[in-house]
């Protein structure tokens, strides 16, 4: 089955579509030359860090160690990427009941 993460560009109409792989750095610069970072909001009380961090590290296959730098990161309000990145990544919270939010300045 092919999980296939992709985001619209609402302003432009840019789609990006991934299948079964990670962005090619090239498009991952692409995206964020043209469009900036997408940045990662949690809020409220449910926002428990061991969930958290398990989402972390189902989505991103990261260690313990790199989860936890990370959730620092999503705490501080510091952790950004390319719009589908990060969205991947609120979805994933969201669906573990953590509010997650994706803001770009």
């Amino acid at each position: 089955m092919c999980t296939n993460p992709e985001s619209a560009c609402s302003a432009c109409g840019f789609t990006v579509a991934v299948c079964g792989g990670d962005l090619p750095s090239e498009r991952r610069d692409q995206l964020l030359a043209e469009h900036g970072p997408a940045t990662l909001r949690v809020s409220g009380p449910s926002a428990k860090n061991a969930v958290i961090m398990r989402v972390l590290r189902a989505e991103l296959g990261v260690d313990l160690v790199s989860a936890r730098v990370l959730l620092g990161r999503v705490l501080s309000g510091d952790c950004s990427g390319t719009l589908p990145e990060m969205e991947l990544l609120a979805r994933g919270l969201r669906a573990s009941g953590i509010a997650a939010a994706v803001t770009r300045p």
